[in-house]
């Protein structure tokens, strides 16, 4: 009964979880980021390649 109480009351693995936590939460986020972002990026990669593409038929 001594050691269910002793194991009960221990904290010592407690940082250990909340850290994981907030690195999983922080994962989260910035993986929700990326994906939101990645529309943004292909719209300005379609658009410089269709400026280069003219300049490049310009030149020739």
């Amino acid at each position: 009964m001594k050691f269910l109480k002793t194991f009960l009351r221990d904290e010592q693995g407690q940082d250990v979880v909340e850290y994981t936590l907030l690195l999983a939460f922080v994962c989260l986020a910035s993986a929700a980021l990326f994906i939101g972002a990645g529309g943004s990026i292909n719209a300005i990669w379609t658009t410089a390649n269709g400026i280069l593409s003219n300049a490049n038929k310009a030149a020739s």
